[in-house]
């Protein structure tokens, strides 16, 4: 039941600057950059940085910063336009990067001086206490790649590539010789009023490149990942895999390159999509050279098969990996009330998936990816993630995220051009994001916009994460999980999640109550943590986020306590 841990306690803020700083309100499905505005990296001052270090967090992931694919003409500042064809969305996804060694031009406000906007930021960001996070995608980049700024000596991806071959481990990319791309039918890419002399439903690509997720076809469809080409670690992907990585693939010094150019810059971490669709030898290579050159450099990787979490950490050399599939599903289920839905989901995570690795697992419940849980595609009501968050910060020593505008209740509501209502912030859209442009206040970042219910919201996740950060017992202290000691006690129900972290100088009971209903149990401790927390007697219990006391005359009787609807506590003792 019990496992012993270590700091590992980042506490991370996800933002997309696009939209972060961004305070035009007339969110126009398809609208372009001047009718719906942009956010600027500018808009990231001081004030917005301080504010966000007060909440409790550590780092800031700066999302979608790298120079991607867009319909926006940026071609009088020497930028070659995109194809709309081959763009997501009027601002384009930041997932299809154009120029890797750039910054994008929609987060500038000199536009010849983006690189030195984002150097200044990652300046502003350390001197107010806090860590910068940014994108590595290294599976796939945007059809229309090519870096303009590329230190000298540096070759680009393709540029070497023998393009008759339709694999070789000395290509950047994976071919379909003697075939022209055909792109997917029924796009109508930037809406009905979007022009340009290039939407013509073509894209000159010959010959055909794979598809970034894995669709080795000249013909992707509109639901693959049409507007990214895929990069090759050196896999076989359609001779059974076969691996070619003696001698190193040329890629994965280029993509090394790429890493140490930014973390010189004084990046401290990076947050790496799609790792599973990337080999792990690449990674096990390319992160502890890193780390030999930039110690103390953070890597996160976004990971779906808790099948491979192990070997992704233990041969892949990832620091941390997200909990998607395991505590995200399992907590998500209670948040919504699910009939199927049970807190043994989440010993399940711990007991199994995470088992011996859990200080490596980054755990949310939102990021860019998923619904919003204001959202009715989700809980309804941001009340709900109490705890759910308690839990998710909580349980393990590993890394807490919370995206922007979650703090304020943010629902995603309406559809926003490629970006469908869909419960989710767009990524490819120009868009404001209105509850949180409530806390932007204008740009003073204040909150003054906020309602009561809003601002009693955010103080809650404050709270919760300076508490975490705070606590020794929470931040680095060992668990001990109280289910099977609890599940015969009186009160005691599958929408309860019961455990206890503590050190030397500090005991913590956490209790989560995802019922919709007031619950009272009386909490027991076992006899071998009673003996080895060196308890015997009457005990007070403290929520140190509300103050509410419990006391227990003889804590071999246990101890009542009375848990509202939708609640978590964070019981000292």
């Amino acid at each position: 039941m019990e496992q012993p841990s270590a700091n590992n306690k980042l506490i991370i803020y996800q933002m997309l600057p696009r939209l972060f700083g961004n305070t035009k309100t007339v969110n126009k499905p398809n609208g372009s950059i001047v009718e719906n505005g942009v956010g600027k990296l500018n808009d990231i001052n001081d004030k917005a940085l301080q504010e966000i270090k007060k909440m409790g967090f550590t780092h800031v992931w700066f999302t979608g910063v790298i120079e991607h694919a867009t319909m926006t003409d940026y071609s009088a500042f020497g930028i070659k336009a995109d194809d709309p064809d081959i763009v997501k969305g009027r601002a384009g996804s930041p997932y299809a990067i154009k120029d890797y060694y750039d910054i994008d031009p929609d987060l500038a406000v000199d536009v010849k001086n983006r690189v030195r906007e984002y150097e200044a930021l990652i300046k502003r960001t350390h001197a107010n206490g806090l860590k910068v996070i940014m994108d590595c995608v290294p599976n796939h980049v945007a059809r229309t790649y090519g870096s303009d700024v590329k230190p000298a000596g540096v070759r680009d991806f393709g540029q070497d590539d023998d393009t008759t071959q339709a694999f070789s481990a000395k290509n950047d990319f994976y071919y379909m010789p003697n075939q022209h791309l055909e792109v997917p039918g029924g796009y109508n890419p930037g809406g009905d009023e979007f022009k340009s002399p290039l939407k013509d439903g073509k894209f000159d690509e010959h010959p055909a490149k794979a598809t970034g997720n894995d669709v080795f076809s000249a013909s992707p469809s509109i639901n693959d990942w049409f507007e990214t080409m895929k990069l090759n670690y050196g896999v076989d992907y359609q001779n059974n895999r076969t691996p070619h990585f003696d001698p190193i693939p040329q890629l994965w010094n280029k993509m090394y390159d790429i890493l140490n150019f930014w973390a010189a810059k004084g990046v401290d971490g990076f947050r790496c999509d799609m790792v599973e669709m990337v080999p792990f030898e690449f990674w096990g290579w390319v992160i502890p050279k890193l780390k030999a050159e930039h110690p103390g450099l953070v890597f996160i990787g976004e990971a779906y098969n808790s099948t491979l979490y192990s070997k992704y950490i233990n041969t892949g050399k990832f620091d941390y990996l997200y909990d998607k599939v395991g505590l995200y599903e399992a907590i998500r289920r209670l948040t919504c009330d699910q009939p199927n839905a049970t807190t043994w989901d989440i010993n399940q995570v711990w007991h199994n998936d995470s088992n011996g690795i859990d200080e490596h697992m980054l755990r949310f419940m939102e990021n860019h990816d998923e619904q919003r849980i204001a959202s009715r595609d989700f809980a309804g009501n941001p009340w709900y993630a109490v705890p759910g968050m308690v839990v998710t910060a909580t349980l393990a020593t590993g890394p807490v995220m919370v995206y922007s505008g979650q703090e304020v209740g943010e629902p995603g509501a309406g559809a926003e051009g490629f970006g469908g209502d869909d419960g989710r912030t767009t990524i490819f859209d120009y868009w404001g994001v209105p509850e949180h442009q409530k806390w932007v206040n204008n740009g003073k970042f204040d909150g003054g916009q906020l309602s009561e219910e809003q601002k009693s919201l955010r103080n809650f996740y404050s709270n919760l994460l300076n508490v975490v950060h705070n606590n020794e017992a929470l931040n680095s202290g060992s668990f001990y999980e109280l289910m099977v000691a609890n599940e015969h006690q009186p009160g005691f129900n599958t929408k309860l999640y019961i455990f206890a972290r503590y050190t030397a100088k500090q005991r913590i009971l956490v209790i989560a109550n995802f019922n919709r209903s007031e619950q009272n149990i009386i909490v027991k401790l076992p006899d071998d943590l009673r003996h080895k927390l060196q308890i015997n007697t009457s005990v007070e219990f403290t929520d140190i986020l509300s103050g509410a006391k419990f006391f227990s005359h003889d804590i071999n009787d246990g101890v009542t306590i009375k848990l509202p609807a939708a609640s978590g506590m964070l019981l000292e003792f």
